[in-house]
């Protein structure tokens, strides 16, 4: 499992390349796995928590950069007022980059005219806006904050000198069936499914195939056949007791010809 997450960070495209927003998305170097010893990753903590285990592990293991520090936690006296997610060192240039790390998985709605408006979470609880506004106004600043200079100090790092940047990886998920759905300057290549409603999943065309719910922990690796296969009754109750808890799950799709789908089935 750990080295299939590893894989599938790596084959996440960044939300956006360059700089949008306000925001320089990190470059992440590339990196063979090929002699990769992984190192386990705790299971019961939050995928965002895991991703920054994977993130940590790779980052450590190619010569670009040196972790300065990770998971900084910014106290005002007794309460924690935030936290760095990494500052790394490039070795070429000793350059000091303040890394936030996002992964995460959105629906795009086309019925909503601003393009970065459209990508929501699939329970709706998750906006891309509101998380893009959070680094850029709060996560960002945050290190020239008394606070943050006091706790940046106290490792010997200036924070004046540090290069601010968001490692913002995810992935999409259009209307099932659409022929185009427009999200510029957003990375169209994040795009690796759909999602569609319960009514519509319980369909004529989607009967001959099977089917998996996968893990949280699983969302982000590429559907594989090593899975216990559902056949559509099944996997039609199954997501029913997820849409009564307002719960919209991933599903990994078989086709008979053996093609493989993600999708989301929403309970909205």
């Amino acid at each position: 499992m750990i080295q299939k997450q590893l894989h599938g960070f790596l084959n996440t495209p960044p939300l956006w390349t360059s700089e949008q927003f306000g925001l320089r998305e990190f470059n992440f170097p590339e990196i063979s796995l090929d002699h990769f010893l992984a190192q386990p990753i705790p299971q019961n903590i939050r995928l965002g928590h895991q991703m920054e285990y994977v993130f940590k592990q790779l980052i450590a293991y190619c010569d670009i950069y040196e972790i300065v520090l990770h998971s900084l936690p910014i106290k005002e006296g007794n309460r924690t007022i935030g936290e760095i997610d990494f500052i790394l060192k490039e070795a070429q240039t000793e350059k000091l980059i303040h890394v936030e790390l996002t992964y995460k998985f959105y629906i795009i709605d086309p019925e909503i005219s601003e393009p970065i408006h459209r990508l929501m979470g699939p329970n709706k609880r998750d906006m891309f806006f509101t998380k893009m506004e959070k680094i850029k106004e709060e996560q960002f600043p945050l290190l020239h904050s008394p606070e943050g200079i006091m706790a940046l100090s106290s490792k010997g790092i200036n924070p004046h000198t540090i290069e601010h940047q968001a490692c913002f990886k995810a992935q999409l998920f259009v209307p099932f069936k659409s022929k185009r759905v427009h999200i510029r300057p957003l990375n169209v290549n994040c795009v690796l499914g759909y999602w569609l409603k319960f009514d519509d999943f319980n369909a004529k065309e989607f009967r001959s195939n099977t089917y998996y719910i996968p893990f949280k922990a699983e969302w982000v690796v590429a559907p594989h056949n090593n899975v216990p296969w559902l056949s559509h009754l099944e996997i039609l109750m199954e997501i029913n007791l997820r849409m009564l808890k307002e719960n919209a799950p991933m599903v990994w799709m078989k086709k008979p010809d053996g093609q493989l789908d993600k999708f989301f089935v929403v309970w909205w």
